[in-house]
């Protein structure tokens, strides 16, 4: 009896860490705020909602990997972003602020996500090879198509903010 209860506590305390994990994936959000009309927080439910798109990207050893997700862009119209014609003049000025848990940050300026001044993708994914992303990088990452480095590629993606630069 004192093993089988021993065998049940052992398994509870070796799932708890998986379980916090799938829970903190769970309630996890990307927060747009700033020059926006509508703040969002975006969840991985909230995620599914929008078209979703396929883009590859080679990792750092070479090898091709396709990343589903949602173009930023999308995300930034449901906001209330300026976009589109309106895209022009001091609006120029803005751009998107992204960063991470960690507290890195990146920066693009709006007409690189805008699909009337380039065709270039930029993603906001949650899958990699049709699989949910690894903690290390997700549950949410931003994937730039075509950049040749990596560093815009932010993992771990916890807020995107619009302001204007100054």
């Amino acid at each position: 009896m004192k093993k089988i209860a021993l065998l049940i506590a052992f398994a509870c305390l070796s799932l708890a860490p998986l379980l916090s994990i799938a829970q903190a994936e769970k309630q996890a959000i990307v927060k747009v705020s700033g020059e926006v009309a509508t703040p969002l927080n975006i969840s991985a439910a909230e995620l599914q909602k929008f078209k979703q798109i396929t883009v590859t990207r080679k990792d750092r050893d070479g090898k091709d990997h396709a990343y589903s997700g949602v173009v930023l862009a999308d995300i930034l119209q449901k906001a209330g972003v300026t976009m589109g014609a309106e895209l022009k003049g001091e609006n120029l000025t803005k751009y998107l602020l992204v960063e991470a848990s960690d507290g890195y940050q990146v920066s693009f300026a709006l007409a690189e996500l805008d699909k009337s001044f380039t065709d270039r993708l930029i993603i906001l994914a949650d899958k990699v090879d049709g699989n949910p992303l690894p903690a290390a990088d997700g549950p949410f990452r931003i994937i730039v198509q075509d950049e040749k480095k990596p560093a815009r590629c932010v993992k771990q993606v916890t807020s995107l903010k619009i302001a204007f630069a100054k």
